[in-house]
């Protein structure tokens, strides 16, 4: 039997426009509608049938198109590239169980040690240097680079899945999918050992889940709506707990559902508003899903995080001696000797590594800005070790008792050995701080006569217990000027050539803040071979799960605020929609051979563009109403752009092209519902009824847009979209095959080549 292109039979048609077929029941138009009714439940089955079965093949096809394009030439180079060194090193950590420090969650790298353990690599390389061979020191980068690979051609499969989910027509989920799919900068940072693939991934499945799970709002508690919520908050403590900035999806996900919330309470809605009871427990369930499950999971990478790294590693420095006890092998803690008073000692700030250092040198009469100084002796930080280091740890009522132990919270005077003066502090501006007290040294005389108050120092050791012996090394302390409490702090500025260029050091009167604190690194004046040295056999001590957690929680949040110098490839938040600017990852001299991490400039531009677009589209947000679309529609996927662009411009740390790189997925969703909106391309199979169109009844509403049965009826053109997604696409083949080199690192290209691609000013090598 033939059929229509709908698939609908034709013997069926032809029978059903007879005249006078369906005069039945005297000829009663009920019987016209109810016929009609059937024809659009026929037609919309088999439309569906034939529709789910295109989503599929493309589907398909776009899924093969991302392993190859992200696995293609994946050996090269076979050498370390630019953020392998430590994202690689890590893995190597993991797999050596040596405990190491990171400003990120472990998840992310979780994955790459999993890797390297499954292909049997045991971790000897460090991934010291960009350049260094893989193939000279037998590493399975290659293995290490699959994962990535895997996770990044993954992700075009979940943003076509988006698009269907959410009931748009086939050229635009193709078109979303394809700006992915093409998009050099997705490509290029997931073929390389970094972890913007699993961040990326874990974004665009939190947006599926919730997508999938909104669509069961009418079945709410139902197995497949706890599911997806479940899901939903998996994806979402995938996100964070691969970089904090996957905070951005929960401010995503969670405006979503306090929209949604708040739309239970609206009186007008079908059924009427729900009562306190059953809000509650809607409340209650998105609250377990989306909150109580992803901190659980989050804290759950954190256990295997120190489950795995019980020996002592390069990490340790980070964490306080409590948490040092607990690794094996620790050296630092096992070389800790008891300090004693009238011991000589160097004291070493614990974040920028600088002694407390002073020198002949005095502070000038007035600085820069006015402000005049006491012309006291200098107190310095300096980076390197050097007699004038040397400090000499004095009782406050200098008893002359040899062998005495220092203990936490006694009051203490420091003795600058070689310029034979005691260390003061007093309220007289720093130089750099007016608001921070200066320190300086006063003569033995002057410390024990009329400045003797202004020269006591408590010893608070971090975390310490009263009468806790002061120790090298272990203990990390404030030193607490006794009279105005401000603790003695340093800052990495140097000073100017007056100071020679060396640290400032002066009293904050913030005490909390961790910058303050300090650590006696070594005891001079105790021999090598003295009975205080001997090495006691130690044993590996326990924390809870939760303490050590919250350790390294504050740990990695202040370093991570840190990271505010220079970098010469860093860039803005506002460069970064238009393409600004890239980053160099690798080069080759020999072979001018380089990889460039850049986007598609000119899929990047398409979506910016469209993204202005939809500003018209908000402003017109009566007509988008009248067309019948969502609120969980591309109104979603902009909330998802500005909720991962935005929150960068607050943010003083150092910025780099990639954390555009979720907002560039969402961008490309925006694009392809555009397309959509703009050629009104073919509508779901999720239409009303015929009945429900002719009563003027409104079907629910959902992520999909709903046309009425007529519409379906004349079958609506597809052809406009489907040219629109061929032209957009052609247009990011051919920036996509442009780049290519620098993207894939080969083939090298000539000074013209590279001159060629250098559309913006991108600072691209072997230009000349």
């Amino acid at each position: 039997m033939s059929t229509t292109p709908q698939g609908t039979p034709q013997s069926t048609l032809r029978q059903r426009n007879v005249p006078g077929s369906s005069k039945k029941k005297n000829g009663s138009t009920e019987d016209l509608d109810s016929e009609l009714d059937s024809l659009v439940k026929a037609n919309k089955q088999a439309t569906k049938k034939h529709s789910e079965w295109d989503y599929k093949v493309a589907l398909t096809v776009i899924t093969i198109l991302a392993f190859i394009s992200r696995f293609w030439g994946i050996s090269h180079p076979n050498e370390v590239v630019f953020d392998e060194v430590h994202f690689g090193k890590f893995a190597s950590f993991y797999l050596e169980r040596t405990y190491f420090f990171d400003v990120h969650p472990p998840f992310g790298k979780l994955l790459f040690a999993l890797m390297g353990w499954l292909v049997g690599y045991d971790g000897h390389f460090h991934f010291e240097n960009i350049g260094d061979s893989y193939i000279a020191n037998k590493v399975p980068y290659v293995a290490f680079r699959s994962m990535p690979a895997l996770l990044g051609s993954l992700t075009v499969s979940v943003t076509f899945l988006i698009m269907w989910e959410s009931g748009y027509s086939l050229p635009a989920c193709i078109v979303a999918a394809g700006l992915v799919l093409l998009d050099n900068a997705h490509i290029g940072q997931t073929r390389l050992i970094l972890l913007d693939a699993t961040l990326v991934l874990a974004m665009a499945c939190s947006l599926l889940c919730y997508i999938k799970f909104y669509k069961l709002r009418h079945e709410p508690f139902s197995r497949k709506w706890w599911k997806w919520l479940i899901l939903t908050g998996f994806a979402l403590s995938c996100d964070i707990s691969t970089k904090y900035v996957g905070l951005f999806a929960f401010v995503t996900i969670g405006s979503a559902v306090v929209i949604d919330l708040w739309d239970l309470l609206d009186i007008k809605r079908p059924g009427g508003a729900l009562d306190l009871k059953e809000f509650a427990y809607h409340f209650g369930a998105r609250a377990v899903g989306l909150i109580l499950i992803p901190f659980l999971f989050y804290l759950f990478w954190f256990q295997v995080h120190f489950a795995i790294l019980t020996r002592s590693g390069p990490g340790d420095d980070f964490m306080t001696p409590e948490f040092q006890e607990t690794l094996s092998d620790n050296v630092m803690l096992a070389n800790s000797i008891n300090i004693d008073y009238y011991d000589t000692i160097t004291i070493r700030h614990k974040e920028t590594k600088a002694y407390l250092h002073s020198h002949d040198a005095r502070y000038p009469l007035r600085y820069d800005d006015g402000r005049v100084s006491s012309q006291g002796q200098q107190v310095t930080g300096y980076p390197y070790n050097d007699t004038n280091n040397y400090w000499q740890i004095l009782p406050a009522n200098d008893d002359h008792q040899m062998g005495r132990h220092v203990k936490n919270h006694e009051l203490v005077r420091l003795r600058h050995l070689v310029t034979d003066t005691i260390l003061l502090s007093h309220d007289v501006a720093s130089p750099y701080y007016p608001t921070n007290q200066e320190f300086t040294t006063v003569s033995i005389a002057d410390a024990y006569g009329s400045r003797s108050a202004d020269t006591l120092f408590e010893i608070r050791i971090e975390h310490g217990k009263p009468n806790q012996e002061f120790k090298s090394v272990s203990s990390h302390f404030k030193l607490i000027h006794n009279p105005s409490k401000v603790a003695m702090w340093t800052h990495s500025k140097p000073l100017p050539e007056w100071g020679h260029k060396q640290q400032e050091i002066n009293g904050n009167k913030q005490i909390a803040p961790s910058s303050n604190v300090w650590i006696v690194e070594d005891v001079p004046s105790v021999p090598a071979d003295s009975p205080r040295r001997q090495r006691q056999e130690r044993q590996v001590k326990t924390l809870p799960f939760l303490r050590k957690w919250f350790e390294l929680q504050r740990s990695m949040f202040w370093h991570n605020s840190q990271l505010t110098s220079s970098h010469p490839y860093a860039s803005l938040p506002y460069q970064w929609p238009f393409l600004l600017r890239g980053v160099s990852f690798w080069t080759q001299n020999e072979t001018r051979q380089q990889i460039y991490f850049l986007g598609n400039p000119i899929g990047w531009w398409i979506a910016s563009s469209l993204i202005a677009v939809y500003a018209g589209i908000v402003g017109a947000d009566q007509v988008s109403l009248r067309r019948g679309i969502d609120a969980l529609d591309h109104r979603f996927f902009f909330l998802a752009w500005a909720t991962h662009y935005f929150p960068f411009f607050t943010m003083g740390r150092q910025l780099f092209l990639h954390h555009y790189l979720p907002a560039h997925l969402a961008s490309c969703l925006i694009v392809g519902s555009l397309l959509e909106f703009v050629f009104n391309a073919e509508p779901s199979a999720e239409e009303p009824s015929y009945q429900d169109v002719k009563s003027g009844k409104k079907s629910a509403p959902g992520p999909r847009r709903h046309i009425t049965a007529r519409e379906r009826f004349a079958g609506q053109s597809m052809v406009p979209a489907w040219i629109a997604c061929a032209v957009i696409l052609s247009l990011v083949f051919a920036g996509w095959y442009f780049f290519l080199p620098l993207t894939y690192g080969y083939p090298g290209l000539t000074v013209d080549q590279v001159l060629r691609r250098k559309w913006l000013g991108y600072d691209l090598h072997f230009a000349k």
